[in-house]
């Protein structure tokens, strides 16, 4: 057994105060987990603390909070972890994890003691030079109602429901079940992993600044649908999601959400999975977001870096013809993005050169064959990663004798990130045509 000081953000409604931080000492074996030690600072010390939990295994997704500072599940996070990470944040930060991204605000005093105002009035004083805290906060980007419960209701299950998240299937419904081929699944199988726990809306920075983004838990569940062949309502599915201002286009591509997804469904990748199905339905959406990645790739592919000062016009005006005759969009769009382009001039974070468009120089030598070798072999095969399918046992050992893509030689998992591939990991399932 070891001891533990958890650092709580608790809010209560009934009271005139605004949200606070308390300190709960608990006594658990390392592998237990956080929860538990929430549940034994509830038993012991405060039944007022407020958490929601049911199943404890990783399965239901009721116990999603904010440990150090991390979007997760308190009953999958083991408390001897949090405490080597808040360790670990505060000898390369010097601040705790409430200290470097909360509000919520406390004192130091002369002696090298931080206090924290507690529930009732009292002050906790924790000596500077003891092992960091384990700050545990409620999920952001959503409501809070009461310490540690969050109201999903109006944040991730509105946008749940937002994205008509049931089959809409072709014809009349057959007598019994739908039956398709197994293998036709499998591109759905990893965003039909998720327990739908908020981690991954808590997390996402663009549901910070704008906060009608469809989020990335919805989307994830979108594509759950648009990838599944018994649907017939596909191409209307992404039209919706490529012409809504706060759809599959706002998403900034930080992997916020990949990281803090306890089931490894990887909400981003199924955003950028809906990205390209929608551009190879040709569906030109009014937010241009189609067209700027379309620009990005060609500009990598004849420069081999990125020409910013090329990025707007060709995203607008594409081509000579683009830019011969310009259309009333690409006109007013480009207008519209001056303040922008202007800003890193006016702060002299780029030179006047370096903002004229096609003055941005090529790789030197012969890098620029390499990057044009990778775009030839990424355009030759349509193979795709599916991180959440891996082989049976034994398909390593096949693979080395080069039969990797025998029969039965990838399986869909659905029961958790251990069964997961790793990020250097590989697999052979190619995406079904």
């Amino acid at each position: 057994m070891a001891e533990y000081t958890i650092k709580v953000r608790r809010f209560q409604p009934e009271s005139s105060e605004g949200p606070y931080w308390e300190e709960f000492g608990v006594e658990l074996d390392p592998s237990l987990s956080v929860l538990d030690g929430l549940l034994q600072a509830k038993d012991r010390e405060d039944g007022s603390l407020a958490v929601r939990c049911s199943c404890r295994a990783a399965i239901c997704g009721s116990c999603g909070m904010k440990i150090n500072g991390q979007s997760g599940l308190g009953c999958k996070t083991q408390i001897g972890e949090a405490q080597e990470q808040a360790n670990k944040m505060l000898a390369a930060t010097g601040a705790t994890a409430a200290e470097a991204s909360s509000p919520v605000g406390g004192a130091a005093d002369e002696s090298g003691t931080e206090t924290r105002e507690a529930g009732g009035g009292a002050v906790v004083a924790a000596p500077a030079e003891r092992s960091a805290p384990i700050v545990i906060e409620p999920m952001g980007n959503m409501p809070v109602i009461k310490d540690l419960v969050t109201d999903m209701e109006s944040t991730h299950w509105t946008k749940i429901r937002r994205v008509t998240p049931w089959l809409l299937p072709h014809g009349e419904p057959p007598e019994r079940e739908y039956v398709v081929e197994p293998e036709s699944m499998i591109d759905i199988t990893q965003s039909m992993a998720c327990i739908q726990c908020g981690a991954c809306v808590s997390s996402c920075l663009s549901m910070e600044v704008d906060h009608d983004f469809i989020g990335p838990a919805a989307l994830a569940k979108a594509y759950r649908f648009v990838g599944d062949p018994r649907d017939a309502e596909t191409k209307e599915r992404l039209h919706d999601l490529a012409h809504d201002p706060h759809g599959i286009y706002d998403c900034t591509h930080c992997f916020s959400c990949i990281d803090a997804c306890p089931k490894g469904v990887a909400p981003m990748d199924q955003i950028m999975r809906l990205r390209r199905k929608a551009g190879e339905e040709g569906i030109e959406d009014p937010n241009a977001g189609h067209a700027h990645e379309m620009a990005f790739v060609k500009i990598i592919e004849k420069k081999g870096t990125l020409d910013e000062a090329m990025l707007v016009q060709e995203s607008y005006a594409p081509g000579i013809k683009g830019k011969l005759k310009p259309s009333k969009r690409g006109l007013r769009e480009t207008i519209k993005s001056l303040p922008t382009i202007l800003r890193p001039l006016r702060k002299r974070k780029v030179g006047l050169k370096k903002a004229i468009p096609g003055t941005h120089r090529k790789l030197p030598g012969d890098a620029q064959d390499d990057v044009k070798a990778i775009y030839r072999h990424v355009d030759e095969h349509s193979e795709e990663l599916n991180l959440y399918i891996r082989g049976e046992e034994g398909d390593d050992a096949q693979a080395d004798g080069g039969d990797a893509a025998g029969a039965g030689a990838a399986q869909p998992h659905a029961s958790g990130a251990d069964q997961t591939l790793g990020a250097g990991e590989e697999t052979t399932e190619e995406t079904p045509k």
